[in-house]
């Protein structure tokens, strides 16, 4: 069987240690009894280990001849192979609108937008696992006062625990990598109502973050800027700080701030 040559273009890094493919695959017994989905299954080196598992499985990849080549050396998987691009797809038809395990070894240019699809299908989507390269994981891992915390380690640690579990080398991959690679667990918290509203407050993370270095009182007027917040908005103890010294409950209060601001400014129009 004539093996797939990876596609720079997918950003494709077919990992060849079958040990950590094991490993990896075993990520997903912490959640167990749900469907799984991998993404990027590639030639089917995760895939291997997570059919003996005994859940149901589908994998999602956008490489044609992937498709193909996972058809022929694993027919028992039949229409659970899906030829499609996970960011277009609509998951909740996916296993009849149940819940179900994400994992795989993601394709690193488009891991970020995964994860912010799995943000929008928190409720489908109690347990996340899987690869992707280190510096995204120790962002998603960070917590308040490291370089690493930004907007990732926020949106994500508003919803989910994250696990940083092992590290893996570029060597065990084909072609190698530039950069190290680490696998992750995610799981949802205890969290259903984050106590603000949810557009609001990524935009506001978001507002804050591309300022980083700048206090709050400085990155927030971009959220005001015709008008403009009273000055005693911005003369609060919390307007001195800079985003990475937030909490996520800080966060929260914070989007309040702003939203309780916004009505009055419109109030006032």
């Amino acid at each position: 069987m004539k093996q797939v040559r990876p596609k720079k273009n997918l950003g494709q890094h077919f990992l060849t240690d079958l040990n950590i493919a094991k490993a990896i695959a075993d990520t997903v017994d912490a959640c167990p009894g749900l469907p799984v989905l991998e993404v990027g299954p590639g030639m089917g080196v995760l895939t291997q280990y997570l059919m003996p598992k005994g859940r149901e499985l589908k994998v999602v990849e956008i490489d044609a001849e992937s498709v193909a080549y996972l058809g022929a050396k694993y027919p028992e998987l039949g229409d659970a192979i899906v030829g499609e691009d996970f960011l277009r797809m609509d998951l909740e038809g996916l296993f009849g609108g149940r819940k179900f395990v994400l994992t795989g070894n993601y394709p690193y240019d488009i891991s970020t937008q995964i994860f912010f699809k799995m943000l929008d299908n928190k409720e489908l989507i109690p347990c996340c696992t899987g690869m992707i390269q280190r510096e995204v994981a120790q962002r998603m891992a960070s917590a308040p006062g490291s370089k690493a915390y930004g907007i990732l380690s926020v949106l994500i640690q508003a919803w989910y625990d994250v696990e940083y579990l092992f590290t893996v080398d570029e060597g065990v991959f084909n072609p190698p990598p530039k950069v190290k690679s680490a696998v992750i667990r995610m799981t949802r918290n205890g969290v259903d109502d984050l106590g603000c509203d949810w557009p609001l407050f990524r935009r506001v993370v978001k507002t804050v973050f591309n300022q980083r270095r700048k206090m709050l009182r400085v990155s927030l007027r971009q959220i005001f800027p015709d008008a403009g917040a009273h000055a005693a908005f911005f003369s609060s103890a919390m307007m001195t700080l800079r985003p990475e010294q937030l909490s996520i409950p800080q966060f929260v209060e914070l989007t309040n701030m702003v939203e309780g601001e916004e009505l009055r400014v419109k109030s006032e129009e």
